[in-house]
């Protein structure tokens, strides 16, 4: 049976936020994310997994995050997801902060990224 605990699905939020922090988001989400995964993010766009990791190649570094209020909800064999509220900071811009949902199912015995969103926090930033 994998793992598909609340913590080991916060481990694998935070081994991303800390890729994003090293500026390694790229390659940490190509390996990550299932070969049909798609990012839905705050801007409205929808990226496919080649799109992810092209957005990120050389992006600049987050300087810090936060991870509040984390919920897993179970749907089922071998898939789950992750809602949380994430803040972000990246040098004098205005923090990042927003809802998020990864949900992971099992390929291959291991999880992996099949479905990200984010959607804007009017409030509690």
């Amino acid at each position: 049976m994998v793992d598909l605990t609340l913590d080991r699905l916060l481990d694998l939020e935070r081994q991303g936020w800390d890729a994003l922090c090293r500026s390694t988001g790229g390659a940490h989400y190509g390996d990550l994310m299932t070969r049909v995964a798609l990012m839905v993010l705050v801007d409205g766009s929808v990226l496919d997994r080649d799109a992810v990791v092209a957005s990120l190649d050389g992006a600049p570094p987050w300087d810090s995050y936060e991870l509040h209020d984390v919920r897993r909800v179970g749907l089922g064999e071998g898939a789950a997801a992750l809602v949380y509220r994430a803040r972000a900071v990246r040098g004098d811009e205005a923090p990042f902060v927003a809802l998020m949902a990864s949900t992971y199912v099992v390929v291959d015995g291991e999880p992996r990224l099949a479905l990200y969103q984010q959607t804007t926090a009017t409030h509690g930033s």
